[in-house]
């Protein structure tokens, strides 16, 4: 008897910062909403290597990656499938161009970030602006995570 294998996809959002703002794209394809560019890593690819070329695929920037911030692996963060992201902040400079997956890329602040957004990107974004003005602790967030 064959054995299937259902393994989680593996994914990389970039948290994209110029200046004070931040970098979000709308999603050419379901669904059609506002999210962190990223995407599939491709096989032989590393998280470092995808995040840079999603980056730059989906915005049109070139980014410094200064450090990766938190895995998310809920199975249900995404409605389409069971994919587990690792997230990393960016820096760049410039102006976005969507491109790509994306029809759509512009700058926010955490005052004025799109009501409709996919996947769990509010959420991540949540914990993001959280982390920068120290709020947030990876190592509490985690444990509580593991708690439930």
């Amino acid at each position: 008897m064959e054995s299937i294998y259902r393994n989680p996809l593996v994914t990389v959002d970039i948290i994209i910062e110029i200046k004070d703002s931040i970098v979000l794209i709308k999603r050419k394809n379901p669904p059609r909403r506002w999210a962190l560019p990223g995407g599939f890593v491709d096989y032989g690819e590393s998280l470092e290597e995808s995040a840079i070329r999603e980056a730059l695929e989906e915005t049109g920037l070139e980014v410094a990656l200064e450090e990766q911030f938190f895995t998310y692996s809920n199975p249900d963060r995404d409605p389409r499938h069971h994919s587990i992201t690792t997230v990393f902040i960016a820096t760049a400079s410039g102006i976005p161009k969507a491109a790509d997956d994306a029809i759509q890329a512009d700058i926010f602040t955490m005052d004025n970030l799109p009501q409709l957004m996919a996947f769990d990107h509010a959420s991540i974004l949540k914990d993001y602006f959280q982390y920068k003005n120290g709020s947030f602790k990876k190592e509490i967030f985690l444990i509580n995570r593991l708690r439930k």
